[in-house]
């Protein structure tokens, strides 16, 4: 009776007649009696064994059938068009030869584990071999990202994180959130990004949004983060309210050309005005006004000159080392009691100067070789007199001081007083206009001529036309109209 020969899933492949084989798949099958059932049994049994050890693919083979390819020393199964590899792993420092497409490779040296794709192109570091991974060598140790789960008290958050080296220096997050285990580097995480803050790690390069900042808020998200709309720009007027501290001695320089620096050289500070000729002027606002267009101080760039313009008020010491000069007819006023020249010098004679039309200017100055004061023009000089310089005994001081009054009774005393004749008679009316002071000798003479000749006293009192001194009085026959009488006592 024939054999019918069926598949698992119960299709039948062949029917064997009895005591004869049948090679219609890659073992013999045979039927009832047939001779040489025992050789090819135990034939089967082998190739079962050894999964059809051999070069070449066994022929005629079914679905899910094993066979181990001897060049690749690989198990591989039929899956219905050809023989593919199981999937197990070659393991070893170098890449397998008569790699199949699929086959896996361990890199025993990096501990890596590489597939085999058929892919010869150069970028591959091993022709045909695609990395799996992981990423880094042994050698490199942990490199590259990485999953992980951080616990924190809202849960455990899932990261992924990069590491370099074993350290991992970047953390990315979907949401912020704190740790509740400790994690080297990372206090706080943030959504997005988060670098090692024990590394100092910065970015390094340009993106778009780092090189075009977005300056339409000032409102800063938080403590250490800053909206763009705080930054001070250079391509237009701007305003801060912070102060602003320029670190280096090159320091500030102002004006399209440069006109204006201020530099710091050994501590010392100077603020220069660089264009040839031209002034440095402050002005101020006056209730709205500028009331010294020109400047209420201006240095003159062409002559170096300073002017202030308005009240100035000097708080402490002015030291002036060339001339005072006023150019207005202003009389100068000063509100202090005394003031004080030559101060700090040693003795010099020290005073006022008024300049004259001539060379030989008036002066009033103390004279220290004299200890006294003086006054006087073109060099000649006379000194001052104090009232203790006087006295009124000019016949007890005679020819050492000048003469006053006697301050209670107003006498003057000295012993002889001569006066040279510094007027003239009086010989007519209009002699009497003269200021000049006569002597007692033209006083005497001027008595004489009132009316016209000259006094006679001859006793007889009958002189006709001329004046008369007697004691009694004259008669009415003596004299004429005109003549005047002086009575005296006898």
């Amino acid at each position: 009776m024939a054999y019918d020969i069926n598949k698992t899933d119960g299709t039948k492949i062949v029917t064997i007649p009895d005591g004869t084989s049948d090679n219609t798949t890659s073992l013999t099958l045979f039927g009832k009696s047939f001779s040489g059932f025992g050789e090819k049994l135990n034939e089967n049994l082998v190739k079962l064994l050894e999964n059809s050890a051999g070069t070449g693919a066994p022929s005629s083979p079914l679905m899910g059938e094993l066979w181990f390819d001897t060049n690749t020393k690989q198990i591989k199964v039929y899956d219905g068009s050809s023989f593919k590899p199981t999937g197990g792993s070659k393991t070893g420092n170098t890449a397998p030869s008569s790699p199949s497409v699929g086959d896996l490779w361990t890199n025993t040296d990096d501990d890596q584990v590489f597939v085999y794709t058929g892919d010869t192109r150069s970028h591959q570091a091993n022709s045909g071999w695609e990395l799996v991974g992981p990423v880094f060598t042994a050698g490199q140790t942990l490199s590259g990202w990485k999953i992980e789960t951080i616990p924190s008290s809202g849960g455990n958050k899932v990261v992924s994180s990069m590491y370099v080296g074993n350290t991992r220096v970047a953390i990315v997050s979907k949401e912020d959130f704190t740790p509740s285990s400790s994690q080297s580097g990372f206090a706080t995480i943030k959504s997005g990004l988060t670098l090692n803050s024990t590394l100092g790690a910065v970015f390094d390069g340009t993106n778009t949004q780092a090189s075009n900042i977005n300056i339409t808020g000032t409102s800063n998200p938080s403590s250490t983060v800053i909206a763009g709309g705080n930054f001070l720009r250079s391509d237009v007027a701007d305003t801060t309210t912070g102060g602003l501290t320029i670190d280096n001695d090159a320091g500030l320089t102002l004006g399209d050309s440069g006109e204006l620096t201020m530099t710091v050289t050994s501590n010392n500070v100077t603020i220069a005005q660089n264009s040839v000729d031209k002034d440095i002027k402050f002005t101020i606002n006056d209730g709205g006004a500028t009331p010294h267009a020109d400047g209420s101080f201006k240095i003159t760039g062409s002559t170096g000159d300073i002017k202030l313009t308005g009240n100035t008020t000097v708080e402490g010491n002015l030291t002036i080392t060339g001339e005072f000069e006023n150019s207005s007819s202003e009389i100068n006023i000063v509100n202090d009691a005394f003031v004080k020249v030559n101060t700090g010098n040693g003795e010099a004679d020290a005073g006022l100067i008024v300049e004259t039309d001539d060379t030989n200017d008036a002066r009033i100055f103390y004279d220290v070789s004299e200890d006294y004061w003086v006054a006087g023009e073109g060099s000649s000089y006379s000194k001052i007199l104090r009232l203790s310089d006087l006295t009124d005994d000019g016949d007890a001081n005679k020819g050492t001081k000048p003469l006053t009054t006697d301050s209670s009774t107003g006498d003057l005393k000295v012993t002889t007083l001569t006066l040279a004749a510094v007027g003239s008679e009086i010989t007519s009316s209009t002699s009497t206009s003269a200021t000049t002071v006569p002597t007692l000798g033209q006083v005497a003479t001027s008595l004489k001529r009132w009316g016209g000749s000259t006094i006679s006293d001859d006793g007889s009192n009958s002189i006709a036309g001329n004046r008369y001194v007697e004691t009694v009085a004259p008669t009415s026959g003596q004299g004429a109209n005109g003549d005047i009488w002086f009575v005296r006592e006898s």
